[in-house]
């Protein structure tokens, strides 16, 4: 038997999973020492107990996506929206470099997958599907290569296990980003900060001017912020058309060009608006309002994404791709742990890039900017990683990603 949820029902169950995991967050020790986030924490309650019920009752339970999908644009709109050419430039070196990182990271990572696969006696493609297709590149794009192998390469079953593997990498992206900043944290002495220290930290940044032209999108999201009516009807505007951009451009993508993921398209047309109406027309930008639809956007994309975790799916994996999935999650700790850390300079700020890169390394980018907020919200602000971390993983590694995975199905052929 299966129950279905429509749009309205899945939103009303992610708010309460959002406003448990709030709870647990704050009654829980353990996940705040840990820096669990709030969706991460009251999705998994959620995804056991109906996991309980399909195994003692046989119900299976079906929430309906379009929300789900519509809050992930969103989510990636509010980063296009709030990235401007300036905040490009201010990226700087360490863009660059952070960049370099994870390129250099996707190879490993699929290096891992593929000759794993090979000592198993899988197909070698079944390591790309455990490696960047689902753990970089999420469910966007295992929904993309998943049937493209099915009917060119004949991988049975491709599709489910990539969706499959994306959500274990999501849940375990959200969960190893926080204690991986923790102990790296610890090791440099930094210990967390009181209420008054993070808004005199908040403060000196500010004006220092570390970022004079928009209100530290996703940096600090617990922040009170103005909002005005004509400002949301403003910004829902900005929002739609980005949304129809990238409904657009998706399907001339498919027809003629790369077949991008659609949020690829929806970012791209949120950077562009915002430069053309900022150069082109002066217009001023009310951050603030694309801050809160940001941030709101991001917590209920992760808890509808883990509302329609299946565990009866994960547990049907088969032996040796659970042990590489596994795997690709202690790699990816390690890597984040020796290589993030060290190559990005060894300070706070490489830690909570650290923390960053589990979640998009293994899950997505909103699970990165997750991971950082709940360092951030105790160990105080970190400008730069907030720059760096949602440009390059939520635009730049899906064009490496996409180039890196041709290379290597070109090599396996």
């Amino acid at each position: 038997m299966e129950w279905v949820f429509n749009s309205y029902y899945t939103l009303i169950a992610a708010t309460i999973v959002l406003l448990f995991g709030k709870l647990m967050v704050n009654k829980i020790k353990f996940l705040r020492d840990f820096n669990i986030p709030e969706p991460v924490a009251g999705g998994l309650v959620a995804a056991v107990i109906l996991y309980a019920l399909h195994a003692f009752y046989g119900v299976s339970f079906k929430f309906e996506k379009p929300l789900q999908d519509a809050f992930m644009l969103i989510f990636f709109i509010s980063i296009g929206l709030s990235a401007d050419f300036s905040r490009l430039k201010a990226g700087g070196f360490p863009l660059v470099l952070f960049t370099l990182v994870v390129g250099f990271y996707i190879i490993v990572q699929n290096v891992v997958g593929v000759g794993m696969a090979s000592a198993f006696g899988l197909d070698p493609l079944l390591g790309l599907i455990t490696g960047s297709i689902t753990l970089t590149g999420g469910h966007g794009t295992a929904g993309a290569w998943g049937p493209l192998f099915e009917k060119e390469h004949g991988v049975v079953g491709a599709t489910g296990l990539g969706i499959a593997s994306a959500t274990f990498g999501l849940v375990f992206g959200g969960l190893i980003g926080g204690p991986v900043a923790r102990r790296l944290l610890n090791k440099m002495g930094r210990k967390p900060q009181g209420d008054a220290e993070l808004k005199a930290a908040i403060h000196a940044q500010i004006a220092g001017g570390a970022d004079q032209n928009t209100d530290d999108v996703f940096e600090h999201p617990d922040q009170s912020r103005l909002i005005t009516a004509s400002s949301a009807i403003e910004t829902l505007a900005m929002f739609a058309a980005c949304l129809a951009f990238a409904e657009v451009m998706d399907g001339i993508d498919k027809e003629y060009l790369f077949d991008l993921p659609k949020f690829v398209w929806a970012l791209g047309g949120g950077v562009i608006l915002r430069n053309i109406l900022t150069i082109g027309f002066k217009f001023n930008m009310f951050d603030r309002a694309i801050d809160v639809f940001g941030n709101a956007s991001l917590s209920l994309f992760l808890a509808m994404a883990l509302l329609n975790l299946k565990l009866w799916e994960l547990t049907g994996l088969a032996g040796p791709v659970t042990a590489i999935l596994v795997v690709q999650t202690i790699v990816m700790i390690l890597f984040a742990y020796f290589v993030t850390y060290n190559v990005m300079g060894r300070n706070y700020d490489s830690a909570v890039l650290a923390a960053g890169h589990c979640g998009f390394g293994l899950g997505a980018t909103p699970t990165a900017v997750a991971n950082m907020q709940s360092i951030t919200e105790r160990f105080g602000p970190s400008h730069k990683a907030f720059l760096i971390v949602p440009m390059v993983g939520a635009f730049f590694v899906d064009l490496i990603n996409v180039v890196i995975l041709q290379t290597f199905v070109s090599f396996l052929k």
